[in-house]
């Protein structure tokens, strides 16, 4: 039996007092502020198509790395986590340790894009976006750095396009798609997801942060916001807070059948550890994979467990095969202040070392 609850009155009106006054003066704050602005590393558009762009990155000084590397997002989300704010930034750091960073910017879809499939983001999309980035910079391969969906996408394009894929680097990349402590994958094979395109069309992104959000409720839809209250009279950190915000739900939509297609093929059917994938008349091979990889995984990622991701190393058919773990989460593995020491630096001397 555990004993009442001895509450001092004072203390609590104190507490209470403080938080008003806390609450009272980040209240003002809050009013002035403006849009928090991403990093804006400088960037030049090198490849235009549909909605999609491919930004070259530019550092302070020459890249010193002789392979350029496509960094690929998810279709969920935006690229611009990799380059949230300057002392934040996945793709500043890589620059500042000498790499040549592309980035992949899907864009946002919409009503046109209703009927885009897996064949137009892999082989249509992603293999011209490749390409466009040899042309750019004279090189027969590139290093593909692949994040998320974006790396499962990443892992299928080396599969089929291997002559094009130098290196490649997967980031919190789901492989098997149905590990026990999955609980997104639990939900989405429970989805009758042809009725669900059927209905929505594309799926909206409203939605699916919703889905997110419900994975960690209290966390993420109640003890963040409390939270927020400590760093309300912090300009620095409330700035910090909402540019977060910002990126969590400025959130594309997703095209319907590509959607359907990545639910059924790798959620509920779990097809491509049993190399059963195929995409626009293509096998998708996880052992044809032979160019060396580096697959980074995040200890403590709720969305992507690290089982998930770890089942590489077990299917791809190269003998050049290096694991990272991170201990961190999905996100912080791109802004925290251990993922800046030590993911990029992880990176660079990996590639370095194969470039």
């Amino acid at each position: 039996m555990f004993p009442p609850v001895r509450l001092d009155p004072a203390a609590l009106m104190g507490e209470i007092s403080a938080f008003q006054r806390k609450l009272s003066a980040g209240l003002a704050n809050l009013a002035h502020q403006q849009e928090p602005e991403y990093a804006n590393t400088p960037r030049e558009a090198v490849y235009r198509e549909d909605k999609l762009t491919v930004w070259h990155m530019k550092g302070q000084g020459k890249p010193t790395a002789t392979t350029p590397t496509l960094i690929v997002y998810a279709l969920v989300n935006t690229v611009w986590m990799t380059d949230l704010q300057a002392d934040r930034s996945l793709v500043r750091n890589l620059l500042e340790q000498g790499e040549d960073i592309y980035l992949l910017d899907w864009g946002y879809p919409d009503a046109a894009d209703r009927w885009l499939g897996l064949d137009d983001y892999i082989n249509g999309y992603l293999d011209r976006c490749v390409d466009a980035v040899r042309k750019h910079a004279a090189v027969g391969a590139v290093n593909l750095l692949g994040i998320c969906q974006g790396g499962t996408f990443s892992l299928c394009y080396a599969a089929i396009q291997p002559e094009k894929v130098k290196n490649l680097v997967t980031m919190v990349t789901p492989v098997d798609f149905q590990t026990p402590d999955n609980m997104l994958s639990h939900w989405s094979r429970e989805l009758d997801v042809d009725l669900f395109v059927d209905t929505m069309g594309n799926i909206p992104a409203e939605l699916l942060n919703w889905v997110y959000l419900t994975l960690k409720p209290v966390r993420l839809n109640q003890q963040k916001y409390v939270g927020l209250v400590d760093v309300l009279d912090n300009p620095k950190e409330l700035t910090n807070f909402l540019r977060m915000e910002r990126w969590i739900f400025d959130s594309p939509d997703q095209a319907g059948e590509a959607f359907r297609e990545f639910i059924k093929d790798f959620y509920q059917q779990n097809k491509l550890i049993k190399g059963e994938v195929v995409i626009g008349g293509k096998p998708v091979d996880l052992g044809l994979i032979t160019q060396p990889v580096l697959n980074i995984f995040a200890e403590q990622d709720h969305l992507v467990p690290p089982d998930a991701s770890r089942a590489l190393g077990r299917h791809v058919g190269t003998t050049d095969y290096t694991q990272l773990a991170f201990k961190g989460g999905h996100i912080g593995i791109y802004v925290s202040g251990r993922a800046q020491r030590e993911v990029p630096p992880a990176i660079h001397q990996w590639l370095s070392t194969r470039n």
